[in-house]
C-alpha cells in the first residue's frame, strides 16, 4: 500500500490546525486508500505542547491514519540515532543543523524528510500552523486530493487529466515530483504595512530579492506579485496545470514533494530566515521537472504573536536575513537556470553533487554585495520611522554578525548536502522503529 507523510511543523499554539490537518489525513486515507502518517513536529513551549497533546488525543481514530507527535526531545533522539548510523565526522554539527535552537523553516522540513524515509513514505506533504482550509458547499477543500492524484505519476500518463499541460518537450517520461498550490488571505510575509506606509520603500525592499539584470518591466511585475499568493481568489472548482512549477505560484504551506527529490537534496538549514525552504521548488523548476500546480489554495492568516512588538521585531529580522541570503541564493539559481535539464542524470534524478558545488561556490561572493543590502535596509527602515527605526538600530548593532551568518548559512548548507544522502539512507535502513 502506498504510504505518505502529511506533516505539520510548529513552534506555536495551533490546536485548531491540528484538528483540521487530522481531518485532511482521514480524507486522504479514505478517498485514496493510502496509508497516511500524520507527523506533527512540535517545538512549542511546555504549556502549548500540552495543549497540542490534548488536541492529538482528541483526533478521531481513522482507518489508514497513524499519528506521530514528536516534541524536540523525541526529534533529537531520532536524529542522533540516524546521524550515528550514517557515520562520518562532525556529528554534533550535523545535529545542530538539523535541530537548531533558533527557528529554521528549512531544518524543520528536513526533519520531516528524514522521518518520512524511516517510515517508508513515498512523499511528504507540508502544512503550516498559521493556515486553514477553504470551503466549498460546506466541505473543506483539501490540497491532499490533487497531491495524491498526481504526485509520483509519469507526466504523460496524467497529461489528459490535467486542465492544461505546459510540459517542456522531452519531459513526458519523467515523474511528477512536486504538487503545490498557493494561499489566499493575508500576505505570507509581514510587509503589508510597509506597502501601505510607503509604496516606494516597499518596492525598494522587495526589489532586493530579485536578481540583478532583469528588465525593469519584469522586475516591477515580480515585485507586485511577491508574497501575495493567489490574492482573494475563492475556490470554485478544480483547475490544474501540468508543468515545471514556478516558486512564485506555490507556497510551502501547500506543497508536496516526491521522495526521489528530498532523499537526494535537503533544504537550507538557515536560522531566522524566511524563504529558506523554497530551494527545492527553484531547483525542480530550473531542471524542467514536471509538477502540478493546483488551485486548492490554503487560507493564510497572521497569528496574534506576530502582531506583538517582539513578534514584529523577530519577523522583520527574518525578512532582513532573507534579503541577505538572496545575494547568495540568486547566484546559485542563476547557475541552475543556465544548467536546465543538465541538472538531471540519465534516470531523471537531480545531480546532488553538482548542486552542492554551486552552493559552495556561492560562499566566495564578495561580501560587499551583502553590505550594500544592509545599507539599503537601514535607510529604508529609518525612512519608515516609528517601530521600524528599532529594526534599523538592531541592524547596526548586529551588522557584522548578520553579514557573517549570510555567508556561513550557505557553507552549512553545502556541508549538509555533502552528508544528506548518507542520512536519508540511514533513516530508511533504520525503519519505523526509530521514530517510536
Amino acid at each position: 500500500m502506498r504510504r505518505v507523510c502529511l506533516t505539520l511543523p510548529t513552534h506555536r499554539a495551533c490546536p485548531d490546525t491540528i484538528t483540521a490537518v487530522g481531518a485532511e489525513a482521514a480524507y486522504g486515507a479514505r478517498r485514496f486508500g493510502v496509508e497516511i502518517h500524520l507527523l506533527i513536529l512540535d517545538s512549542s513551549s511546555p504549556p502549548v505542547l500540552a495543549e497540542h497533546r490534548r488536541a492529538v488525543a482528541a483526533l478521531p481514530a481513522s482507518a489508514g491514519v497513524t499519528v506521530h507527535h514528536l516534541d524536540e526531545d523525541g526529534q533529537r533522539a531520532f536524529l542522533r540515532t540516524v546521524i550515528d548510523r550514517a557515520g562520518g565526522a562532525r556529528t554534533d554539527r550535523l545535529l545542530e543543523l538539523m535541530l537548531p535552537s533558533r527557528v529554521s523553516y528549512g531544518a524543520c522540513t528536513n526533519r520531516a524528510f528524514l522521518i518520512a524515509q524511516a517510515l517508508g513514505c513515498t512523499s511528504v506533504h507540508r502544512r503550516d500552523s498559521d493556515s486553514r482550509y477553504q470551503h466549498l458547499d460546506g466541505e473543506p477543500v483539501f490540497p491532499l486530493h490533487q497531491e495524491l492524484t498526481y504526485l509520483g505519476q509519469r507526466a504523460d500518463d496524467v497529461r489528459e487529466s490535467a486542465t492544461r499541460s505546459k510540459l517542456p518537450p522531452g519531459t513526458g517520461d519523467l515523474r511528477v515530483t512536486l504538487a503545490g498550490g498557493s494561499f489566499v488571505g493575508e500576505m505570507s510575509v509581514d510587509v503589508a504595512e510597509i506597502r501601505d506606509l510607503d509604496p516606494d520603500t516597499y518596492r525598494e525592499l522587495i526589489g532586493l530579492s530579485i536578481p540583478e539584470g532583469y528588465p525593469e518591466l519584469w522586475r516591477k511585475h515580480l515585485i507586485d506579485e511577491s508574497f501575495r499568493g493567489a490574492g482573494d481568489t475563492a475556490f470554485d472548482g478544480d483547475r490544474t496545470t501540468l508543468a515545471p512549477v514556478s516558486p512564485m505560484r506555490v507556497d510551502m504551506c501547500n506543497i508536496a514533494l516526491d521522495h526521489e527529490v528530498y532523499r537526494r537534496v535537503p533544504l537550507p538549514p538557515a536560522t531566522d530566515t524566511i524563504g529558506s525552504d523554497y530551494f527545492l521548488i527553484h531547483l525542480l523548476h530550473d531542471a524542467r521537472m514536471p509538477g502540478i500546480q493546483h488551485n486548492r489554495h490554503i487560507v493564510n492568516f497572521h497569528t496574534a504573536e506576530r502582531r506583538t512588538d517582539a513578534g514584529f521585531l523577530a519577523y522583520q529580522l527574518r525578512f532582513v536575513k532573507f534579503l541577505l541570503s538572496k545575494a547568495y541564493l540568486n547566484t546559485v539559481y542563476a547557475r541552475t537556470a543556465a544548467a536546465g535539464d543538465a541538472l538531471l542524470d540519465a534516470e531523471g534524478h537531480i545531480r546532488a553533487g553538482e548542486i552542492a558545488g554551486f552552493v559552495r561556490d556561492s560562499t566566495d561572493l564578495d561580501r560587499a554585495s551583502s553590505a550594500h543590502r544592509l545599507d539599503v535596509l537601514d535607510d529604508a527602515y529609518r525612512r519608515l520611522g516609528d517601530r521600524y527605526k528599532t529594526v534599523a538600530d538592531l541592524l547596526v548593532e548586529r551588522r557584522s554578525r548578520l553579514l557573517d551568518e549570510a555567508r556561513d548559512d550557505m557553507a552549512d548548507f553545502a556541508l549538509l548536502m555533502d552528508r544528506w544522502e548518507a542520512l536519508t539512507r540511514a533513516s530508511a535502513d533504520a525503519g519505523p522503529a526509530v521514530t517510536r
